[in-house]
């Protein structure tokens, strides 16, 4: 029922990564969704109060499950208990899931990334640093971090592009450079990384992990060649071309 919970939190905040577990197999996703739930409830931790310090209390609840579960401890919560439980049969790493929950404090406050590589810190401890955290907890050997991460991170910038009107809804400045020259460069820094980490073939049941990636390409590209459609809220592919780029990377093991 923990796992059903997981996955049904997921359908609800994180409808792209849902649709890419359910693409998976279904031993892959018993260990995908305690990952993705964790990282929803994180992501959204500095948005549902207004008050920094009930935030930084939320975020510090998930240090402590990330802490305590190689010695066995757990929590009471519906996504904590199967997390613990896959740290300690994934041997995942405390300081990675760590590094995913200290980013998220950048988005208690208001204020903007410093600069370009700032921002790209908070792409690699975040979307990237879950890509590898997905890719451990399904066998990846350590070898393949580089890559894993940088498929990662060119699928944490595209889903970031996409909420860029949300976020200055909100008043925030998402980007450190918001002109159309800024953003088609930082989709190419994107599709550069995707293209490097595409080089590695990971063994078969750790390449689930890089499906949330299927439709980072495509809308890097299009970042690239029309810039403004970030801004206006049209950055996204079409519901045909969606689901034929997740069934293909399904089907073929590559984003």
């Amino acid at each position: 029922m923990s796992l059903e919970a997981c996955a049904a939190l997921v359908e609800r905040g994180d409808p792209d990564r849902h649709a890419a577990a359910m693409a998976a197999p279904p031993a892959a996703r018993a260990r995908l969704w305690p990952l993705y739930a964790f990282n929803l409830e994180v992501a959204r931790a500095p948005w549902v109060t207004r008050e920094p310090m009930i935030a930084e209390m939320r975020l510090q609840f998930w240090r402590d499950v990330v802490e305590e579960a190689p010695a066995g401890k757990s929590r009471a919560h519906e996504v904590a208990g199967p997390l613990a439980g896959l740290i300690r049969e994934a041997a995942l790493p405390v300081p990675l899931l760590d590094a995913m929950i200290e980013a998220r404090r950048h988005d208690i406050w208001a204020e903007p990334f410093a600069d370009e590589a700032a921002f790209g810190a908070h792409l690699e401890a975040t979307a990237a640093g879950l890509m590898w955290a997905s890719a451990l907890a399904l066998g990846a050997p350590a070898e393949a971090e580089r890559e894993v991460r940088s498929v990662g991170w060119a699928a944490g910038l595209a889903a970031f592009l996409q909420a860029v009107p949300e976020l200055e809804a909100r008043g925030r400045q998402p980007l450190p450079d918001g002109r159309p020259e800024a953003v088609a460069r930082l989709a190419r820094a994107g599709l550069a990384r995707l293209e490097s980490g595409r080089r590695l073939r990971l063994p078969r049941d750790a390449r689930p992990a890089l499906l949330p990636a299927w439709q980072a390409g495509a809308l890097l590209r299009l970042a690239v060649d029309e810039p403004g459609r970030v801004a206006a809220g049209r950055l996204q592919l079409s519901e045909f071309a969606r689901r034929g780029r997740l069934l293909r990377a399904a089907f073929t093991g590559r984003v």
